[in-house]
């Protein structure tokens, strides 16, 4: 049963000033209630305080959000997910980064748009809401026009994400399982299917269709990515055929075999190897049969630690 915690009380708690979410935080689906104010880390890995690893112009998302330009990406550290196989887990263990005020994360992402960015890409800022929320609002106030994309592992609940109503313009969330066993196995949430849908729910709720510039730059919409996993094209079949059949032309799906396996999976006989040729085309061609026409797939060598750039608190504080 849900505990009653739902977005008015959030809201409320907000709009006084007080801080009881940091308390007893149950802001991600793990409800884990950690006494954030008093420096307890919760699932995430995070305290109260607001930790960034890196804030600069990232080129390898999908076109329509990387372009030429740019996505003005902010990571943040940690991640309430945890999955065993995460690429980035110098960032989701909560290691890397600088801690900074919600002034800050404001500047941060005035001077990106300043830089040219086509967006802003908040990447994992589940666990920072509140801050986040204040923070787009100082920045729009303050002259941030160009779209806010949120890029989420998908694992986020529907109350939460209604914060980000009318402040995000772009959803770009995993759906990483339809299966609880396999959810259960790799990232310790046999739960994330039936989070993952009503997320995406609210997501397309708020961004119904997508929509993009002259120059093909995504201004509004939604986005879902799945990372195909060694040894389970069955799996990834089923999560494009729940997406194509739920939810049709209203949102993009992204295609990714960019696995790479790190040494926490190197003794597992199936994550401890790369993605091959013959699962990702079977994937692809399985897409395209269903009828699934507006996604993106990726070509040549991607599973490369050259595609995962240094978390070194680059453009996080100020010069």
């Amino acid at each position: 049963m849900e505990k009653a915690y739902g977005v008015s009380g959030m809201i409320r708690e907000w709009n006084d000033g007080r801080a009881a979410w940091q308390e007893s935080c149950r802001l991600c689906p793990r409800e884990c209630g950690a006494n954030r104010a008093a420096g307890q880390r919760g699932r995430c890995h995070a305290d109260a305080g607001i930790k960034v690893a890196r804030a600069a112009l990232h080129m390898w998302e999908e076109p329509c959000i990387s372009g030429t330009e740019g996505s003005g990406a902010v990571f943040f550290s940690g991640c309430s997910l945890g999955c065993v196989y995460c690429q980035n887990r110098e960032i989701s263990g909560g290691r890397s980064g600088a801690v900074i005020s919600v002034t800050r994360l404001a500047e941060i992402f005035l001077e990106l748009q300043r830089q040219n960015a086509n967006n802003i890409n908040l990447v994992t800022a589940g666990h920072y809401l509140p801050q986040t929320v204040d923070a787009l609002r100082l920045a729009r106030e303050q002259g941030l026009t160009i779209p806010v994309v949120y890029n989420s592992s998908g694992y986020e609940k529907e109350d939460a994400l209604r914060l980000l109503e009318g402040l995000v313009d772009v959803y770009l969330p995993d759906f990483k399982y339809l299966d609880e066993t396999l959810a259960g196995q790799y990232s310790g949430a046999p739960d994330y299917p039936q989070v993952a849908r009503k997320a995406l729910r609210e997501m397309v709720r708020q961004q119904p269709q997508p929509w993009f510039d002259e120059r093909g730059i995504m201004t509004e919409g939604v986005i879902v990515r799945h990372l195909l996993l060694p040894g389970h094209v069955r799996e990834a079949k089923r999560v494009v055929r729940y997406l194509h059949e739920t939810y049709g032309s209203r949102i993009y799906i992204s295609l990714m075999n960019q696995y790479t396996p790190t040494e926490h999976v190197a003794e597992d006989p199936l994550l401890g190897r790369r993605v091959t040729k013959r699962e990702y085309g079977r994937l692809l061609t399985y897409a395209a049969e269903l009828g699934v026409e507006q996604g993106f797939y990726q070509e040549g060598e991607t599973a490369q630690e050259s595609f995962i750039p240094p978390f070194d608190c680059q453009g996080v504080l100020p010069q």
